[in-house]
């Protein structure tokens, strides 16, 4: 479910990020995001990353409770 939700929300199998460990880590970032706005209440993740980034500056901090 998680990789579908990455693929469809993210385009994570257009991604051009392919050496090293830069794949692993952009999942990681990816799953971060996903876990929190599911925390968060938010059942869309699409919905979720739209709402957070109408403020993109403060909404995100809020989010993980750093404001």
């Amino acid at each position: 479910a998680v990789h579908h939700v990455r693929d469809a929300t993210f385009a994570e199998d257009a991604s051009k990020v392919r050496t090293g460990h830069g794949p692993e880590n952009m999942a990681t970032l990816r799953n971060f995001a996903i876990n929190t706005l599911r925390d968060a209440g938010h059942r869309s993740i699409a919905a979720g990353l739209r709402e957070v980034s109408y403020t993109p500056f403060t909404r995100p901090l809020n989010l993980l409770g750093l404001t």
